[in-house]
């Protein structure tokens, strides 16, 4: 049997702030979100449907790249779409598909937000780093996503 490899003191507390920077990041993202009466979900679906060609995904896919399980999807899909963020349509490809499209209040609801987003990222990330770092940052992040991604290949749609 393998011996188990604990945490050293130092990667305790690297660990440690990862785990707490991150969820304090993520709660500053949402903020800035509901600023514009969006969550920070909700305004991962207007970029995602925002760089797909016509502004439209297949709700599956939308799903994949957001690594969250179709039912979140819908049930996000059909807040946005009261909002009138977002509309849902047949596939125009074969049929049997569903598609979640952006309409023009959604994409005026992301120009509006992705200022405030920015601004927290910088703000609370990129602008507390030299380059350096956060290029290393980034390799990082890539290799435990790479890691991941070889035991779960859900992991890799995200990117």
């Amino acid at each position: 049997m393998a011996e188990r490899r604990w945490l050293d003191d130092d990667e305790q507390r690297a660990w440690r702030s990862f785990l707490v920077a991150s969820t304090l990041l993520s709660s500053a993202i949402d903020d800035a979100a509901k600023r514009h009466d969006i969550s920070g979900g909700e305004y991962a679906v207007l970029v995602r449907l925002s760089e797909a060609p016509g502004g439209e995904l297949r709700m599956a896919q939308l799903a994949d790249g957001l690594l969250h399980s179709r039912s979140r999807v819908t049930h996000t899909i059909k807040r946005m779409e009261a909002k009138g963020l977002v509309d849902r349509a047949d596939s125009a490809e074969d049929g049997r598909g569903v598609v979640a499209r952006l309409t023009e209040a959604g994409r005026q609801r992301l120009v509006d937000a992705a200022p405030d987003h920015v601004a927290v990222v910088r703000r609370h990330l990129f602008d507390l780093v030299g380059r350096e770092d956060m290029l290393a940052f980034g390799r990082v992040m890539d290799a435990v996503a790479d890691d991941l991604d070889a035991v779960s290949p859900e992991a890799n749609r995200i990117r």
